[in-house]
């Protein structure tokens, strides 16, 4: 029982780390509004960061190391069990957010 008690536990852990997700999606939505003057350098920034996870999931096969991790503390591979999301969320993350990524800076080219 202690055994599957520390199980649940890191579990948790890793949804709630993983929901770390959150500031991601805002350094994607947030481009257009901190490419107002005089703050161009934090659209910059934010672009960058998401620069970064891409690489780092690019460099883990499209996954989050999160999810590989998460994985050896669960059976369950819901769409969500790696994640605080509602699971259509997490279903289709990747469209959702890569869509916003593309046309984000493109908003942020127009100002």
């Amino acid at each position: 029982m202690a055994d599957r008690s520390r199980r649940v536990n890191v579990l948790v852990a890793i949804k709630l780390l993983h929901t770390v997700w959150a500031l991601l999606a805002g350094c994607i939505l947030a481009p257009p509004i901190t490419a107002l003057p005089p703050s161009f350098d934090w659209a910059i920034t934010l672009t960058m960061i998401i620069l970064a996870v891409c690489s780092a999931l690019a460099l883990n096969k499209g996954r989050c190391p999160l999810t590989n991790l998460a994985a050896r503390f669960t059976e369950d591979r819901a769409d969500n069990f790696d994640i605080y999301l509602p699971d259509w969320v997490a279903r289709h993350n990747r469209a959702i957010f890569g869509t916003l990524f593309v046309v984000m800076p493109l908003l942020v080219a127009r100002r």
